[in-house]
């Protein structure tokens, strides 16, 4: 069976040349041509790989690194970007991307750097699962609340409760960065995968059941709190105090 690959880029001539040249070596290649068709398309296609440009139309390539890894951290990635300074590369990697190469590029290395990750992957979909998972795909701890990622459940003051999907994806994203502030606007394009057609108050009612869960007062938040005019931060730092 072909392997299939989804390619993210917004010039017309640069994808369709990876195209050719992919289904040239054999695998069936999907195109999407800015970041909200990617997110898309990789929940309808389950693609055995993705090349993804950064500088893309709507949603940026690196909110679509991160909304997929929300999801889903073993499916290989490829930055394809002329974006190539170590900041970029830093970047691209802290996010959780397999491998990272410039434009312009070499045909041949990237033809068998794709090759070496399609091979990785299946090795690694053969492979048993041990206990050695991140922390966020089992139990994290703040406070006297417990989040279980991997049934979807919480223990807080109101006991046990039941996470939604979107509710799971939400709380993996503040807990990746921890004490760093989220924009409305970015937590709408890596949570949801929306760009201008949601409001922000899909973002503050979320925020509302959030700290009803997890908050001793949800008025006044000690983990979830707001960043005046800029959005969210997560930080579960105890008061030494």
């Amino acid at each position: 069976m072909k392997r299939r690959i989804l390619v993210v880029e917004d010039e017309k001539h640069i994808a369709e040349g990876l195209k050719l040249n992919l289904e040239l070596e054999g695998y069936e290649v999907i195109l999407a041509d800015d970041g909200f068709k990617a997110i898309n398309t990789w929940k309808e296609v389950n693609p055995d790989l993705i090349v993804l440009d950064i500088m893309l139309p709507g949603i940026d390539g690196i909110s679509v690194l991160q909304n997929i890894r929300l999801e889903n951290e073993k499916i290989p990635i490829l930055i394809l970007s002329a974006k190539n300074t170590e900041k970029d590369k830093i970047e691209g990697l802290k996010y959780g991307v397999d491998d990272y190469l410039a434009k312009p590029f070499n045909l041949d290395e990237f033809l068998l750097r794709i090759e070496r990750l399609i091979k990785r992957a299946s090795w690694n979909r053969n492979e048993i699962e041990t206990d050695e998972t991140s922390s966020l795909e089992q139990l994290y701890l703040f406070g006297t609340n417990e989040i279980d990622f991997a049934n979807r459940t919480a223990k807080c003051k109101n006991g046990k409760i039941n996470l939604t999907g979107q509710e799971v994806k939400l709380l993996k994203l503040f807990l990746s960065n921890k004490g760093k502030p989220l924009s409305r606007n970015k937590l709408l394009e890596i949570g949801w995968g929306y760009t201008k057609d949601m409001t922000t108050r899909t973002v503050d009612n979320f925020m509302v059941r959030i700290r009803r869960y997890f908050e001793e007062d949800p008025k006044k938040p000690k983990y979830f709190q707001s960043r005046r005019s800029i959005g969210y931060i997560f930080d579960d730092k105890e008061d030494e105090s």
